[in-house]
């Protein structure tokens, strides 16, 4: 009786109760799957706030924001006054040798129309050029100086060096956008292709080099449209040396969905590591709290007793865009939690907006239960300090400065005077308070946790500290539940890589309320082109999100909604984005994808209503999703020449594949219809996908597969749209076309995967995972698994998993750190 009174909504919320008291009463053990990464997640609460590690023991390397920029995180013990380092790497910043324009300007020639041959070398005469400081770009864009807003732009740079010191390596840095070929004294050093990176750091042959003479630095860039930008200079190493150079040894790195556990022996101590993120997706104020913990556990290995000290640093590294800003850091209490803070000076609120790009804005906090100690001071001296004394005195209690000329640290220490069999533990809290997180359509909005401004960000860390043991314990439930169930839907290589992907595709986002209350988990198109809430990138995300909270899958669909029902947005099509990260105030990609972003809105929003059981999401829209259908029913089955999802490999007409997302997109039309309790509407759509598909069949038929366009026999390309005919059990096409295409991609695969189809190589991997579940049985899917699996542990390129690669070599392509992995628990949508 109790049971029939309660909403689905409140009866989910009881059994996650009951589930968690059922796993809090058990005794703990400890989950993972232990195998190597591209990237290992550390710390992921957002898209700014997202630090991994990139290389397989955590102290081989400092750790990393997902766009590649140092994000100082470093941990060391002292066992018996010896030290271990176990976390992160010193890497102290390069001293300018030729200064970037983030430095300081310079002055280079250039010429926007092809220059003749030898222009890159000493001896060319450059007078006729023109003069220009650096940086060379957008207006407004960067450190631009010089305005370049041709497609293409070359630069010389002259220099001479007093001296080259034969001690030190030294290492041209560079921006680019887009393309760049770039000549040391007449030698190429750099030629990235079609890719566009900030502050690249490449080592330098010092026999390049001239001394006491001049030298050119010349380079070639081209703008592909969007952004451009062009700066570079030369670095050298500091005179200052590593103070932690002694490591533990790590004994194995698990990864589980919220957590990555390292396990290490530093002498007669072991030392047990966790970095717990805690995004759970039953409970979207803790989801969104900024807050992720690193729990430390330590135990004598040697039935003796030792004198332990642990110690934790990081820098300011983590709250600027680049070190040339000038920062503050401070120290603090809120209740029983003692902090460092820091953030820059300006304090420029969603001023800037791109994709290669960190926060500059806001508060980093390095944070404790009292009574460990806090303290801020020299990056150096700290761990001289700490090295010497086992403690780090208190040495100031604000200090302001820009980190090339003094690197400060935020300091956690914690001592234990016996450490025996018995374990000893403590926490490190990181966390980011961004003040205002969002703009869109004009307004600024506050994160999701701060409940429109009532929460504070003391109060956060509170409760963060007060709710750590329930915390903990629900992470380690969700933990086996959720490798649990992808075990049993894929086996374990599918599995693992669902466990690496879950961090991933969630801290992509950012969650915020409108002001009308509305949900907005807005999504960062990383290492892509910066874009917000784009749909191409929504729709591959999706399964994770149906699988466990839909009203996250709502709100990256509402703003989509809103820009068209607003009347903002006045093409007959959806758009494709809403923005460039963090603004979201109208769409700035360059190019529309109508069949594309009909099609996925349709699709998601009849998946979304199917998994909620019930049509309340469908009404609300139902007006804007008639007006796409309807484009869908003229332009959909045999597409013009347009982008898709797949928009890297560029426009092209008559794609076999896109025509069956419109297909897909008019029959969860009519399934949608059928759940308004409009049946003849539903009839009259579902029938109409079903003649569509039988033309389809028809056009695309070549043999034993079917074609990447109507227009060209001898091709093929992975239809992975069709999953949700069976997914949504739509029953539009016959059952034998799936499999037809499977038995072909069998033939198809090389190494590392499938291909994307028959033009290139190169794959995506998030549609891979969908491919693969058109089969029917296990046995099968685990066959295209298993080449994804191997490319996961195999990959040379160490960034957060990209989804573009190549299956030849299992080397990236581009794109890194994308939620788009969130496609791969689309498997567990079988059920």
């Amino acid at each position: 009786m109790i049971l029939k009174l309660l909403s689905k909504k409140s009866f989910l919320v009881l059994l996650a109760c009951i589930v968690l008291c059922s796993c809090a009463n058990k005794q703990k053990t400890e989950h993972g799957l232990e195998f190597r990464a591209p990237a290992y997640p550390l710390i992921t609460i957002d898209p700014y706030t997202s630090a991994w590690s990139t290389s397989d023991q955590l102290f081989d390397s400092p750790v990393k924001h997902w766009t590649g920029r140092n994000f100082s995180l470093i941990g060391a013990m002292r066992v018996d006054g010896q030290i271990y380092r176990f976390l992160g790497k010193e890497e102290i910043p390069l001293k300018p040798v030729v200064a970037s324009a983030k430095y300081e300007p310079w002055k280079g020639k250039y010429i926007n129309k092809k220059p003749k041959q030898g222009w890159e070398k000493q001896n060319f005469n450059d007078k006729s050029w023109n003069t220009g400081n650096a940086a060379y770009g957008t207006a407004h864009f960067g450190e631009t100086s010089t305005v370049w807003d041709s497609p293409e732009i070359w630069v010389r740079r002259k220099f001479t060096m007093d001296e080259i010191n034969n001690n030190y390596d030294y290492y041209l840095i560079y921006s680019h956008d887009d393309d760049l070929v770039l000549y040391l004294n007449g030698t190429e050093i750099v030629n990235t292709g079609n890719r566009a990176k900030s502050n690249v750091t490449t080592k330098i042959d010092k026999q390049l080099l001239n001394l006491n003479g001049e030298n050119v630095i010349a380079a070639h860039c081209t703008d592909r449209g969007g952004l451009a930008y062009l700066d570079f200079g030369i670095y050298t190493e500091s005179n200052q040396k590593p103070v932690f150079e002694n490591c533990a040894v790590q004994n194995s790195v698990k990864i589980t969905a919220t957590q990555t556990k390292y396990n290490f022996t530093c002498g007669p101590v072991d030392l047990n590591v966790e970095f717990v993120s805690p995004l759970l997706m039953d409970d979207l104020n803790l989801l969104s709290r900024p807050v992720n913990y690193i729990n430390y556990k330590v135990n004598a290995n040697d039935g003796q007793s030792h004198k332990v000290e642990v110690y934790f640093d990081a820098t300011p590294e983590w709250a600027v865009n680049d070190l040339s800003q000038e920062v503050e850091v401070a120290k603090g209490t809120s209740g029983k939690v003692s902090f460092a803070k820091a953030g820059t000076t300006e304090q420029p609120i969603l001023k800037k907006q791109g994709d290669d790009l960190r926060i500059d804005w806001g508060y980093f906090y390095l944070a404790g239960s009292k009574p460990q100690n806090i303290a801020i001071g020299d990056f150096h001296n700290a761990k001289k300090s700490f090295t010497d004394n086992g403690n780090v005195a208190a040495e100031k209690e604000h200090i302001q400065t820009v980190m090339t000329k003094q690197m400060p640290a935020l300091i956690y220490t914690n001592q234990f005077e016996s450490v025996g069999t018995k374990s000893e533990s403590g926490y490190v809290m990181v966390a980011y308070d961004d003040i205002e997180s969002i703009q869109y359509f004009g307004e600024n909005l506050k994160a999701w946790w701060t409940e429109g401004g009532n929460v504070t960000f003391d109060q956060i860390l509170k409760s963060a500290n007060n709710d750590y043991q329930s915390v903990m314990d629900r992470c380690d439930c969700f933990d086996e539940q959720i490798y649990n169930e992808a075990l049993k839907a894929g086996g374990e290589n599918y599995a693992r890589i669902c466990m690496l992907a879950y961090r991933q595709a969630i801290s992509a986002h950012k969650l915020v309320k409108d002001t009308e209350g509305n949900t907005l988990f807005l999504s960062k198109e990383n290492f892509s082109n910066g874009s917000i809430g784009t749909v191409d990138v929504t729709y591959p995300s999706a399964p994770l999100f149906l699988k466990y909270n839909t009203e996250l899958l709502k709100g990256m669909l509402n703003p989509i909604f809103y820009y068209s029902e607003s009347g903002k947005w006045t093409k007959p099509f959806a758009a494709h984005d809403v923005g460039t990260y963090p603004k979201a105030n109208g769409q700035t990609y360059g190019g529309d994808m109508p069949v594309e972003e009909c099609g996925n809105m349709l699709i998601l929003t009849a998946a979304i209503a199917s998994a909620d059981q019930n049509a309340e999401y469908i009404k609300e829209h139902w007006e804007v999703l008639t007006q796409w259908v309807k484009y869908l029913q003229e332009k959909g089955l045999d597409p013009e020449n347009q982008l898709c999802t797949d928009d890297f490999a560029g426009h092209f007409a008559h794609n076999t594949n896109l025509s069956v997302k419109a297909i897909m997109g008019i029959a969860s039309y009519g399934k949608m219809a059928e759940m308004l309790g409009e049946k003849e509407l539903s009839e009259q759509y579902i029938n109409e996908a079903k003649g569509m598909a039988a033309e389809w069949v028809e056009m695309a038929t070549d043999g034993d597969h079917f074609k990447l366009t109507f227009d060209q026999p001898g091709t093929w390309s992975q239809k992975y749209n069709l999953v949700w005919d069976k997914i949504l059990n739509l029953g539009i096409f016959p059952e034998e076309v799936s499999q037809k295409e499977i038995s072909y991609y069998l033939k198809m695969q090389n190494k590392y995967g499938l291909p994307l189809d028959s033009r290139r190589t190169y794959t995506k991997s998030d549609w891979i995972v969908w491919t693969a579940t058109l089969a029917k049985d296990n046995e099968t899917f685990e066959q295209f698994i298993d080449p994804l699996y191997d490319y996961v542990i195999h990959t040379q390129d160490r960034v957060p998993m990209s989804d573009w690669y190549e299956t030849t070599d299992a080397n990236q392509v581009a794109f890194q750190a994308r939620s788009v992995v969130g496609g791969y628990f689309i498997k567990m949508l079988e059920e």
